[in-house]
C-alpha cells in the first residue's frame, strides 16, 4: 500500500489514489462505454447519479454481468457491520443496491455480519451488537427495497444455512493466502480469520447466476479468496462494482468514522446537530478572506460541502454545476454552500426518518415472511 495513504478491509486513512487502487488491488475502469450499456439496459433509460458522475468508478467483471443481463442472470449482496451508528456513508451500497433492484427487479441479500463485529471489537458484548443490528435493520428497511425480493439475515441466526457455504471456501483457502491478503498475524483471533470465509457465503446462494456485490473500494479484499477458489467449488466468481468513498466533514482524506461523531452525519442526527457540524467541521475550499475568494474564488475539488452535494444530495446535473461555477468564479460563499448542504441534509433525513416510521412494518417480510425469505429458510 502507497506510503501516503492506507486502505484495508478494515481501515482507510490518508489521501487515497484511486487510480493506484486499481492498479494495486487489480480492478478494472468502469469505462464510459460500460456505463452506455448500462444505461442502455435500465427500465427507465437513465443511470444513478453515482455511475454518471464516476463515484462507481471500479469494477470486476461487471463486463460479463451486462453480457446477458436481460435474461436476469444476477443477483445483489451487500451487507452491513453494526458495530455504531449509521451514518451517510454507509447508505451507499444500500442505495445503489435499491436501484438495481428497481432497474432490473433483481433479488437483494443484505448480511447483518454480527459475528465479524463480534470478533474484531474486543469492547463489545454479543448483546451490545444485537441492539445494533436491529437499529440498522431499521435504517436499511428505510430504503424501501422489494419485501418480496430481499432478504435481510444476521449472521448468528441464519449460521445454520451459511456454514455450509462458508465450509467450502474455507476447505479451499489456505492460511497463506488469507494472511497475504488479510494481513493476518499470530495475534488475529480465529474468528476473525474464519470470518472471510461467512462473508462469502452469500455469493454461493444463487449457484447459476452472477453475485454482483456494490461496496466500496476498501472492500475488495474480501473478494479475492472467493474469486481465487469459486470455480473449484462450482460457484461463478464474483463481481463487483466499487465506489470511492464518501469523505469525512474534515476534509477529503480517510472516511466517515462511526466512533467519531466529528467526522460525519448521522442518520439520527437532529437538524440542530447537523447545522452544528456542517459549519464547526466542513472542510472549506473558500479562500481566507472574503475579498480573496471574490478574487480568486474558491476550490470545489477539496470543499466537503460541495462534495457531499455532488455525491448524494444534489442530482440536478444543472444545478450542482451552477453552484460548482459560482463556487469556482468566488460568486458563492463557503457559507453560502453549506447552507445549501445543510438544507439538503435535514430534507434527507426527514425523509428518511419518516421511511423508516412507515417501513418498519416491512422488517419481518425482509428477515422471515417475505418471498425470498421463505425461499432462503427452506435452503
Amino acid at each position: 500500500m502507497c506510503a501516503d495513504y492506507k486502505v484495508t478491509a478494515w481501515e482507510v486513512s490518508g489521501t487515497i489514489d484511486y487510480e493506484k487502487l486499481i492498479k494495486e488491488f487489480g480492478t478494472s475502469h468502469l469505462t464510459k462505454d460500460l456505463k452506455e450499456r448500462l444505461r442502455l439496459k435500465t427500465k427507465s433509460k437513465k443511470l444513478h447519479p453515482f455511475f454518471k458522475r464516476n463515484f462507481i468508478y471500479s469494477h470486476r467483471d461487471f463486463d460479463k454481468v451486462l453480457e446477458n443481463i436481460d435474461n436476469n442472470n444476477f443477483y445483489v449482496y451487500t451487507g452491513r457491520g453494526p458495530s455504531g451508528e449509521m451514518h451517510l456513508g454507509h447508505l451507499i451500497s444500500f442505495l445503489t443496491s435499491k436501484w438495481l433492484q428497481d432497474e432490473f427487479g433483481c433479488n437483494v441479500y443484505i448480511m447483518i455480519s454480527d459475528d465479524e463485529k463480534f470478533s474484531v471489537k474486543k469492547n463489545l458484548t454479543l448483546e451490545q451488537i444485537d441492539k445494533q443490528s436491529d437499529k440498522d435493520i431499521e435504517e436499511i428497511a428505510a430504503i424501501g427495497f422489494d419485501p418480496d425480493k430481499t432478504f435481510i439475515f444476521k449472521d448468528t441466526e441464519y449460521i445454520k444455512h451459511l456454514y455450509k457455504f462458508a465450509l467450502q471456501f474455507a476447505k479451499k483457502t489456505n492460511l497463506s493466502n488469507a494472511k497475504a491478503i488479510f494481513g493476518f498475524t499470530n495475534e488475529t483471533n480465529l474468528g476473525h480469520m474464519f470470518y472471510p470465509n461467512i462473508q462469502n457465503a452469500p455469493t454461493a446462494f444463487e449457484r447459476n447466476k452472477f453475485c454482483l456485490i456494490p461496496a466500496g473500494i476498501d472492500q475488495d479484499p474480501y473478494w479475492r479468496i472467493q474469486r481465487d477458489v469459486a470455480e473449484k467449488l462450482g460457484f461463478k466468481k464474483v463481481t463487483a462494482i466499487h465506489n470511492k468513498l464518501l469523505p469525512p466533514l474534515q476534509g477529503m482524506d480517510g472516511k466517515m468514522s462511526s466512533s467519531d461523531n466529528k467526522t460525519a452525519i448521522y442518520l439520527t442526527d437532529t437538524p440542530e446537530l447537523v447545522k452544528s457540524k456542517v459549519n464547526k467541521y466542513a472542510f472549506s475550499g473558500g479562500r481566507p478572506t472574503l475579498e480573496e475568494h471574490r478574487k480568486l474564488g474558491g476550490v470545489p475539488e477539496i470543499d466537503v460541502a460541495y462534495n457531499w452535494l455532488y455525491i448524494l444530495l444534489e442530482e440536478d446535473d444543472i444545478k450542482i454545476k451552477e453552484i460548482y461555477n459560482k463556487y469556482k468564479s468566488g460568486d458563492m460563499t463557503s457559507g453560502e454552500i453549506k447552507k445549501i448542504l445543510i438544507e439538503k441534509l435535514n430534507i434527507f433525513l426527514e425523509n428518511h426518518k419518516q421511511n423508516k416510521v412507515k417501513n418498519k412494518k416491512l422488517i419481518e417480510r425482509y428477515k422471515y415472511t417475505g418471498k425470498l425469505a421463505k425461499e432462503m429458510w427452506k435452503l
